[in-house]
């Protein structure tokens, strides 16, 4: 396995299922997959210098913006954007 495959699943690990119960194979498929979209779209990683790798959505100062929190599996992790 290499260093990125490595990387990304103890991150998963760290932040998500050590962190609530799975119920079975396609619990755990489901919550993989709805990390995997957060992961490449939204959240933010050091090495790019904090922006996603994948973005779907343009970059955005928010230092002057009414911002919006949206919840990711179940609360568990919470992704923010510019409010309309």
């Amino acid at each position: 396995m290499d260093r990125g495959a490595k990387r990304l699943v103890l991150t998963a690990r760290t932040e998500v299922t050590d962190r609530m119960l799975i119920f079975g194979e396609a619990h755990l498929r489901r919550t993989l997959d709805e990390y995997a979209r957060h992961y490449n779209r939204r959240r933010p990683h050091r090495a790019l210098q904090l922006q996603p790798p994948r973005s779907d959505r343009p970059i955005v100062d928010l230092t002057h913006e009414r911002i919006r929190r949206r919840p990711v599996l179940g609360g568990l992790i919470t992704e923010y954007e510019r409010a309309a």
